[in-house]
């Protein structure tokens, strides 16, 4: 019994040690527990891109950025997990993560096959360096950020706050994105009309009440060349 008081200090301790970041990340997200699989390229379909902008090599997927177009899931999805890494390799690219596609939509570009962008929750996933392009060309910076934007493009959501100017975008609560050149970590987990965005490894935005809540996956080529690597995804009920 002497030994108690001491033994209680030293665990205190333990717990009050500083957590590395990589702690932080997978202590949120496992992608390796029960139930996650990885997407590969027999889980994709063509869309209105090109036979050139996308391509698998080792396991990563490389997009040349054109033209303005997507890649989606064979199948629809409604309760689920996503985990991707993402890396622009030029400063400003432009790209995404489109949740709860339409199949509407997805129909109509597959059948004009021109460019263009579906309808769904877009994640956005956009390089550091955009704002200072906006910045030098004397436009406004106010409407968007570089960090992990959430918002519906001709469909339904109400954003988590912070909120952009225009109501429209759930702003994150932390500028966590790194520049072109280096990988980033977003999990997504969309479940019950509601969308829900880690960026590596930190909660930052989302919205609810999201119609439809259900639909495809795209990746989305937005004019500058990116990577994205380590795909996987959990179904939930």
């Amino acid at each position: 019994m002497k030994f108690l008081p001491i033994y209680r200090s030293f665990a205190v301790v333990l717990l009050l040690l500083p957590v590395t970041a990589e702690e932080k990340t997978s202590a949120i997200i496992n992608d390796q527990a029960p139930g996650f699989r990885d997407l590969v390229a027999e889980d994709f379909t063509k869309v209105n891109s090109t036979d050139a902008t996308w391509a698998w090599k080792n396991g990563t997927l490389h997009c040349s950025g054109d033209p303005v177009s997507v890649l989606r899931t064979s199948k629809e999805y409604k309760n689920f997990e996503l985990c991707v890494e993402w890396m622009h390799e030029k400063a400003a690219g432009n790209s995404g993560v489109f949740v709860w596609t339409t199949p509407e939509s997805i129909r109509k570009l597959t059948q004009n096959g021109k460019p263009g962008l579906p309808q769904g929750i877009e994640v956005q996933v956009l390089d550091p360096g955009f704002t200072d392009v906006m910045k030098k060309s004397g436009k406004s910076t106010d409407w968007f950020t570089c960090h992990g934007d959430v918002f519906p493009v001709g469909v339904k959501m109400k954003p988590f706050e912070p909120i952009s100017p225009d109501g429209s975008r759930s702003f994150p609560r932390k500028n966590l994105c790194l520049g072109h050149g280096q990988w980033n970590h977003y999990y997504i987990r969309a479940i019950n009309g509601e969308v829900r965005l880690w960026v590596n490894g930190h909660e930052v935005s989302g919205g609810a009440e999201c119609n439809p809540a259900s639909g495809f996956l795209c990746l989305e080529s937005e004019g500058s060349p990116i990577q994205f690597r380590k795909l996987r995804i959990r179904e939930l009920p």
